[in-house]
């Protein structure tokens, strides 16, 4: 069996902790930002850690070698 790649568009979004959580960017954020609330603008600044079910598929499908 060949070895697993890590996907290269997960290297750029995710970052996972020494303790195997998975930290990510906060979603919504990339464009339309004038219809938005400015609470939710405020609220999706930096990153935040995944949920733990999304964490471990990240990293089962995306990240099977860490970063």
């Amino acid at each position: 069996m060949p070895k697993m790649k890590t996907k290269s568009a997960a290297k750029k979004r995710f970052k996972v902790t020494a303790t195997g959580k998975v930290v990510a960017a906060a979603a919504g954020k990339r464009h339309g930002m004038i219809k938005r609330s400015n609470k939710f603008i405020r609220d999706a600044r930096g990153t935040m850690i995944l949920a733990e079910p999304d964490g471990k598929k990240v990293i089962k499908n995306y990240l099977p070698n860490g970063l």
